[in-house]
């Protein structure tokens, strides 16, 4: 690689990681605030503010050719500014809801929104790398910033647990991927990825595959599947709510993201489909066999995501750009109803340790006393099931269909019979929101005097819209799947071109 004008080069290719630099950008000035005053009001705002001009910028990219930027390590435009959009887009959520949350919790320091911005440079990073390098800096640069996080309430021994778990499996994971990385590079004598699938005329050596199944398993940790689920229940239930629901949310996005660039580009066929095929039944089954003895929701919603882990990983079987696209769209159906589901139970926290002591019961009657978070957390629920009109019947469909066309049918029927069992816990929650009341529930599960905050409006706007959009996500949803699509168009006809 000639590096001669590598200066030059780098200077040229600033706008195209615009959001990466104003986000980055915005972390630094949070620290430099958070010095001189803490606690400083502004921050949030700011915070907000990096992630609004952002996810604008990106919006705008969405149109626009996909290409490559720093000799290559990274995507831009067209499935990078998609991937980007969600991401900040979760942040942006997260950085809304979390101030009276963190208030209450009394961890409403500068350092959160700080990190919560390094987080997603991490997070644009992995989701659009174009190289093995930049797919673990960016991993790494997300997860330290994640471990610090899932810690955050260091004072209580749940948040201890959390932050401790997370860190340790993490590294552990770090191994897998890294010694993976280094089989795959050994083997193809390169790191970019489109230049991975044509190096093997003669034949794929069975070391590559072996890197190939190293690399599966440090994204698997990433993304919750199982076996490599250990640390989600734990750390979900023990880390700040609102915080919670970031790292379900964007972190899995941006993993999938690289996740599907590496299958798409870098395998030379579907042969690793099997592999993804038994992954994906082990993960859907874990994660809703276990979430169905869960009385705790945080804990709940964590064997939730994993057993969603497991769906999207259904797609990824199938090995066609019909499954990736439909793993892109699952992606925002599912980022949107995890960011309101987790959104609600923050704002319905009263137990002062990030909700690891309250119950399900401790939700009951809070359908009809609290009616817009109650009707939002409904539709969380029923998506979440994949009922009709919403936007989570809709992604299923879009996962399961190409895995059937792909001759996958017998793992589509054991999906579909694992969505139907997940009806049990989810409508649970609705069955205590509205067809309970306090009077009904133990006296150690009832909410204190007092005990329920009154909710912001931001926050509680924010909720209702991210109902209100799965419900336009299950009515118009061809605008955003043909996006999906062509998005693989383009990057398969960029990855022809010579």
């Amino acid at each position: 690689m000639d590096l001669s004008g590598a200066f030059t080069a780098m200077w040229a290719d600033l706008p195209a990681i615009f959001s990466m630099l104003i986000v980055g950008a915005a972390g630094l000035v949070v620290i430099l605030m958070e010095a001189f005053q803490n606690r400083d009001p502004r921050i949030p705002w700011l915070t907000a503010g990096a992630f609004g001009l952002a996810m604008g910028w990106e919006a705008f990219q969405l149109g626009t050719a996909p290409d490559t930027a720093f000799f290559e390590q990274l995507r831009t435009g067209g499935y990078a500014a998609y991937i980007n959009l969600l991401i900040l887009g979760a942040g942006l959520f997260t950085t809304l809801v979390s101030p009276p949350y963190l208030r209450r919790l009394n961890r409403n320091f500068g350092e959160v929104y700080a990190l919560l911005l390094f987080a997603t440079v991490g997070m644009i990073m992995l989701g659009t790398s174009n190289t093995l390098i930049s797919v673990f800096v960016g991993l790494e640069t997300m997860s330290v910033c994640l471990y610090i996080m899932a810690g955050l309430l260091r004072e209580d021994e749940g948040g201890i647990e959390s932050g401790f778990k997370y860190f340790v499996l993490g590294a552990f994971s770090t191994g897998f991927l890294l010694y993976g990385i280094a089989l795959m590079y050994g083997t193809t004598g390169t790191m970019h990825l489109p230049e991975m699938a044509g190096a093997f005329p003669d034949g794929v050596p069975l070391l590559f595959w072996a890197g190939v199944g190293l690399v599966i398993v440090g994204f698997g940790f990433k993304v919750s599947a199982a076996p490599f689920h250990m640390w989600t229940p734990d750390v979900y239930q023990g880390a700040p709510t609102t915080l919670t629901g970031y790292m379900s949310t964007a972190s899995k996005a941006s993993a999938f993201a690289a996740l599907i660039l590496i299958l798409f580009f870098a395998l030379p066929s579907a042969q690793a489909s099997l592999v993804l095929a038994v992954l994906a039944l082990i993960t859907m089954a874990v994660g809703n066999v276990m979430a169905l003895r869960q009385a705790n929701v945080k804990r709940m919603l964590a064997y939730s995501s994993i057993a969603h882990a497991g769906y999207m990983f259904v797609a990824l079987a199938s090995g066609t750009t019909a499954g990736y696209s439909g793993a892109l769209f699952y992606l925002l159906v599912y980022t949107v109803m995890n960011l309101g589901a987790f959104g609600v139970l923050a704002l319905l926290e009263w137990d002062g340790m990030a909700g690891r002591k309250q119950t399900l019961s401790s939700l009951a009657g809070m359908g009809l006393e609290r009616p817009v978070l109650g009707a939002s957390m409904a539709v969380f629920m029923f998506s979440l099931i994949g009922f009709p009109p919403f936007g989570g019947f809709i992604g299923k469909y879009y996962i399961f269909a190409p895995a059937v066309s792909a001759g996958l049918t017998w793992l589509v029927i054991i999906g579909l019979l694992f969505s139907a069992m997940s009806g049990y816990y989810y409508l649970r929650v609705i069955y205590v929101l509205y067809m309970q009341t306090a009077a009904d529930v133990a006296e150690a599960d009832r909410a204190p005097e007092g005990g329920f905050a009154q909710p912001a409006w931001l926050s509680t706007a924010a909720v209702a819209l991210c109902a209100v959009l799965l419900l336009v996500l299950g009515v118009a949803f061809s605008g955003v799947v043909d996006v999906t699509e062509m998005l693989f168009i383009q990057a398969d006809a960029m990855a022809q071109t010579p």
